[in-house]
């Protein structure tokens, strides 16, 4: 096990603290919570991944300044790719969405909500939209 030692800010998002030293060795899902509470839409990405991109512009498009987690930049990116491929149920790690601190899924079920009317109003009550 290496020892990594972390600052806060960086390049995911200079307002979130990075987890120090003692929470290295924590649960790959117990930080992918604790990521995807620390703002109201939170996307976990792959730098090179074309559905990525799309799933960032649909909500910059909105008018959503979504956090966004570069799995492939991340110094322990193997674990939490495996992770979050967990609770995509299998499929494709990245893009996963959460809103409000909730798992909404890939793309497809973003595009789902978006066609069906509901991906705005849970965009409003996680206070990510206002209009």
């Amino acid at each position: 096990m290496h020892n990594y030692y972390y600052q806060t800010g960086g390049w995911w998002n200079s307002s979130y603290n990075y987890p120090a030293k003692r929470s290295v060795a924590t649960d790959p899902f117990e930080r992918i919570e604790r990521m995807a509470s620390a703002s109201a839409v939170v996307i976990f990405s792959m730098s090179t991944c074309c559905m990525c991109h799309a799933v960032k512009r649909l909500f910059c498009g909105m008018g959503v300044n979504p956090t966004v987690y570069e799995v492939d930049e991340d110094p322990r990116a193997s674990e939490l790719e495996w992770a979050l491929k967990r609770l995509a149920g299998g499929a494709s790690a990245v893009p996963l969405v959460f809103i409000g601190g909730k798992l909404v899924g890939a793309m497809d079920s973003v595009m789902a909500s978006h066609i069906s009317g509901t991906l705005v109003p849970l965009l409003k009550e996680a206070g990510a939209l206002w209009l």
